[in-house]
This record gives structure tokens, C-alpha cells and sequence, in this order.
């Protein structure tokens, strides 16, 4: 008994070191619930039965799923379909540019000109409604000169 124990516990960091290192985040969640999984059985070889049903239905239950819908969620785990990206695919935009993978720290690079395009495209807009502005001033003017001259 006492050497299954310490297979779990070694089980147990394991599944700790693994989930960290693990790059694809399906994989994460799947080896996460395991981990609960396993630390439910050393509550009852602990002969704690109401942690260990506790562990197995919120650990392993409750929170992969929430994990699992946060995951559909942002679009981590595909469709059936197909359409969607898995994570760890870079990202397409609608003209067929390579943006860079969803969680990688190259996507920060291409955030950084979609910022200063739209920096500049705010610059264009500002610089468009200011001339209207100067336009409608110039109009209010005239219609206003007019009056006076009237």
C-alpha cells in the first residue's frame, strides 16, 4: 500500500511539472484533470471520502468543464467543422495574412502595427474632420456675410 502511494505522489508531480510545461492547452486541461483525479484517490487512501468526492466532482468535474467552455469560448479548440483555429495554429486574418500564433509572444509584434495603423488611420480621420469642421466655419461665414450684406 505504501508503494502505491508514493507512485501517485510522484504521479502527482508529474502531472504538476508536465501541465506547466505543456504548450497546447487542451493537453493542459486533459492532464489538470488527471491530477484531480489522482489526488481524489490519495484523499481516500487519507480515508477523507467527503474531500475525495468533493476533489473528483469540483477538480475534475465542474472546473474541466468550465475550462472546456472557456476553451470553445475563445476559439482554442475547433469546431467540427473545421473553422475555427486549434491553439498553437497561427492565426489568419480575412486576407489571408499570417498573424502568428494565438498565445505566443510574436503575436505582440503584429498588435503593435495593427496600433499604429489604426493610430494613423485615426490621425487621417481627425485630419478629415477637421477640414469639414474649417469648411462648415468657411459656409457659416459666407451665409453670415451674406446676411449683413442683405
Amino acid at each position: 500500500m505504501q508503494f502505491f502511494t508514493c507512485i501517485l505522489l510522484g504521479f502527482l508531480v508529474v502531472c504538476a511539472i508536465s501541465v506547466s510545461l505543456s504548450k497546447n492547452l487542451l493537453n493542459s486541461l486533459l492532464i489538470y484533470m488527471s491530477y484531480s483525479l489522482v489526488m481524489s484517490i490519495i484523499w481516500i487512501l487519507l480515508e477523507s471520502p467527503d474531500l475525495a468526492i468533493t476533489e473528483a466532482a469540483v477538480g475534475a468535474g465542474v472546473t474541466s468543464i468550465l475550462f472546456f467552455v472557456t476553451l470553445k469560448k475563445i476559439h482554442a479548440i475547433a469546431d467540427e467543422d473545421g473553422d475555427e483555429a486549434e491553439a498553437g495554429e497561427p492565426l489568419v486574418t480575412e486576407d489571408g495574412d499570417e498573424v502568428g500564433e494565438p498565445f505566443a509572444t510574436g503575436a505582440v509584434d503584429a498588435s503593435e502595427n495593427t496600433l499604429a495603423d489604426a493610430d494613423a488611420n485615426r490621425e487621417r480621420n481627425l485630419n478629415f474632420d477637421s477640414r469639414s469642421t474649417e469648411e462648415e466655419k468657411a459656409a457659416k461665414n459666407k451665409k453670415g456675410r451674406r446676411g449683413r450684406k442683405e
